[in-house]
């Protein structure tokens, strides 16, 4: 069971593995350590909210009193251990280098409601609410705002400045203390923040389940006080076999019975709430980024397994309703949470050229912090500070997408031909391909029962093998290309079943004489490689709406069209651009049973073979819209 709580913990939390495993720490942890105690001072509180609920906080304050320092705050379902005043974390602030700790702020971590040693009740993403009709009713932005009073009453030596941070769950709580607007929050950074389960983020994508992530995750977290006893996890995988695994398990009504016994209520409300209902749409804030007043980077990832949505999305929401704040946006290279680790010079078999990690850490997020909550520094920030992959430049950008990029349209075409040409063709031209549920395409070429993270820039010539996935792709490339902005899908579809996902993959095609990379223990030949750049699904039942789903008409040529999230990318000359399609991802994805129905109430019965058609004609030309810079 350790080794689970392990993996679970490496998934979700990178940046604060080490705080949460005492007992494990290294040489270098126990010299900071040393370092720490000699420097700060640890204290822990049990801080009232204005319901009564009190939640648990830890404060390292620094023992230099000789001038006053702003506070630093973190607020996580995570743990703030280590607990006990003596019992100090290996590190102080974010990111792995030492700049803010040598900085001196007063450090702030916090159990929310309900988690660890908070009291309360937790509530997955806890719905917002703009206007609090009785004085004791709360959200995260009130938890928030009645800290931070909490702090400047009681906590010495502060000078008047608050800022927050977190990856993440933290992440969303970083974005919730921004709609506190309480007036000494002077800068936040939602760093991989929740912003929609439903559309984008984590459990569901365009309404489609993340099976291997949502039961992961929620077979350890979604326990009640899971850390005050770790006997009470329900499931140990038992095979790294994830694909056998699943599919053995069969219809999503077995999990519970099977593994997770009754124990993860949220796992029930995750499969039930199978449409766009209240209960998705009270848990985005989006509509309530008005008039915010502190400081807001948004930190996300291009291959971020988890969040890659909602940074994106939090940063266009806050621009169009509060278009006077502060507000920037940073995006790198990264998997979920890669900009805090040491090493962000490579994913998978990608490389990036540079250590783009400590990059941020050091020329980003330590000066963004330091120019509001210090007066330190007086250069100012970008808008945008955007990693181009593929040329793999950091650039500075005046908005987001840039203004100058234009939109252009990738076409499907007969020989699994893609170019900027709209089809001449007439007539039923389409492609097709038989999907069996029963053997859906797998979402790696490797064995693995976890998201693995390198998913995101896999190559995928072992899915353009299969007969179940449609492959077009331009002739190779007489100059750079580059993409810079969302992505839009519109398929042309008809199928013989009553429901379909349908997969859309952009991939780079690397050249025949691409050298391998060095070293190269896995021996993996980048000559052709086919590296994922963007891979979303879309459940067809919803093509017209998320909280009314339709069945399809068996034969009936519908259209699907929906935005997939961004990429800044150059497709350099001699590459090939391509795109995948295909009706099952395996089991990252839960399976369509292709009949229309609520998919959680399937049977083993329900699951069914059908033909997907894909139509590439002048009257129905299916296509991928890009954004393009010159």
């Amino acid at each position: 069971m350790r080794v689970n709580r392990r993996l679970v913990l490496l998934l979700l939390a990178p940046a604060l593995l080490c705080a949460q495993r005492r007992g494990e720490r290294t040489e270098e942890d126990r010299k900071r350590i040393e370092w720490i105690m000699e420097n700060y001072t640890k204290h822990e509180f049990q801080i009232p909210m204005r319901d009564g609920v009190r939640l648990f906080t830890s404060v390292y304050a620094p023992k230099d009193k000789s001038a006053r320092h702003p506070i630093l705050m973190m607020r996580t379902p995570y743990s703030v251990a280590p607990y006990v005043i003596d019992n100090y974390r290996a590190r102080l602030g974010p990111g792995s280098t030492e700049l803010f700790m040598r900085e001196k702020f007063i450090f702030v971590y916090q159990d929310v409601r309900g988690r660890n040693r908070s009291e309360g009740t937790f509530v997955h993403v806890r719905p917002f609410a703009p206007a609090k009709k009785a004085a004791n009713e709360v959200d995260e932005a009130s938890d928030t705002y009645d800290t931070i009073e909490w702090l400047l009453k009681n906590v010495p030596n502060h000078n008047g400045r608050v800022g927050m941070y977190g990856i993440s769950y933290p992440g969303f709580y970083a974005a919730m203390g921004a709609l506190s607007l309480h007036p000494a929050l002077k800068a936040t950074s939602p760093q991989a923040p929740v912003i929609d389960w439903f559309v984008g983020d984590d459990f569901r994508h365009n309404g489609v389940l993340f099976l291997t992530h949502a039961f992961n995750f929620l077979g350890f977290f979604g326990l009640a006080k899971p850390e005050e006893n770790w006997s009470q996890a329900p499931f140990n995988m038992p095979t790294p076999d994830g694909y056998t695994f699943h599919l053995q398990t069969g219809a999503l009504g077995n999990y519970d019975e099977k593994h997770l016994k009754g124990r993860i209520a949220f796992w029930k409300e995750l499969l039930e709430n199978d449409t766009y209902s209240e209960f998705w749409k009270a848990r985005t804030s989006l509509p309530y980024y008005r008039n915010i007043t502190a400081a807001m980077m948004t930190v996300g990832g291009w291959f971020d397994a988890e969040d890659v949505y909602g940074p994106l999305k939090l940063y266009e929401s806050a621009e169009k309703l509060s278009p006077n704040a502060n507000n920037i946006l940073v995006e790198g290279p990264w998997s979920h949470g890669g900009w805090s680790g040491r090493d962000g010079s490579r994913l998978g078999n990608a490389r990036f050229g540079s250590n783009t990690s400590v990059f941020f850490q050091e020329k980003v997020e330590f000066p963004f912090f330091l120019q509001h909550l210090k007066d330190k520094g007086d250069a100012k920030l970008p808008e945008a500070y955007v990693f181009e992959t593929g040329r793999n430049e950091w650039h500075t950008m005046a908005a987001w997408p840039p203004r100058e990029a234009k939109r252009r349209t990738l076409y499907f075409h007969a020989g699994g031909k893609l170019d900027w040409s709209a089809p001449a063709e007439r007539g039923e031209a389409f492609d097709e391909y038989l999907s069996d549920p029963n053997k859906p395409v797998p979402f790696t070429p490797y064995i693995t029962n976890r998201m693995d993270y390198n998913y995101m820039t896999d190559d995928q010539r072992f899915a353009a093998a299969r007969p179940d996935v449609l492959v077009w792709q331009t002739e190779p490339l007489e100059s750079d290309v580059r993409i810079a902005g969302p992505l839009k899908a519109v398929l042309h579809v008809s199928t013989t079943g009553t429901d379909a996902d349908f997969v859309v993959k952009l991939v780079d095609v690397f050249p025949g004489d691409t050298p391998d990379n060095e070293p190269n223990p896995e021996n993996v030949r980048m000559g052709g490689y086919q590296m994922l750049l963007r891979g979303e699904p879309f459940r067809g039942k919803f093509r017209r709406s998320f909280e009314k789903p339709e069945p399809f008409t068996p034969g009936k040529v519908e259209k699907i069209e929906f935005e997939m999230p961004d990429i800044f990318h150059t497709f350099r000359r001699g590459h090939r651009i391509m795109v995948q399609v295909q009706s099952s991802w395996y089991p990252l994805t839960d399976r369509n049973p292709q009949k229309f129905m609520p998919i959680h109430k399937a049977t083993a019965a329900d699951f069914q073979k059908a033909v997907h058609r894909v139509y590439r004609s002048a009257e129905a030309a299916s296509s991928l819209a890009v954004m393009t810079l010159e």
